[in-house]
């Protein structure tokens, strides 16, 4: 019965983090396989469904409040979708295996990154 509320609460804390920024996605990748036990690939391919409502709302308000460059805008959504494509098919003809390292490698020099970073003057 009650089967769905941990991945419910996952789903929405992680949206939470996501809105302040934080990388709901990261997290939400880690319960998925740390937690719910959804083998990689498979919690990959949720991460990727679980953004693009995120993005929308978020496209939304950026709208909104002027945020947005549309020159920019119309350069990046093309390139980025192609991206995207690619890489999605990529990430399904590869051995899983081969990610998990250069992954983990991302994360640490995110994470140090964020640490050390200063704060820049205004």
């Amino acid at each position: 019965m009650t089967d769905w509320l941990l991945p419910a609460l996952c789903g929405f804390g992680t949206g939470i983090l996501s809105a302040w920024g934080i990388g709901g996605g990261t997290l939400l990748l880690l319960c998925m396989t740390l937690f719910l036990g959804v083998d990689q690939q498979a919690a990959q391919g949720i991460n990727l469904l679980y953004f693009l409502p995120t993005a929308g709302v978020s496209l939304f308000f950026h709208r909104k409040n002027g945020y947005l460059e549309k020159e920019v805008l119309r350069r990046a959504v093309p390139l980025g979708t192609l991206c995207a494509l690619g890489t999605a098919w990529l990430a399904t003809s590869i051995d899983i295996a081969l990610f998990r390292k250069p992954f983990g490698l991302f994360l640490l020099y995110a994470g140090v990154s964020m640490l050390l970073k200063k704060e820049e003057k205004s």
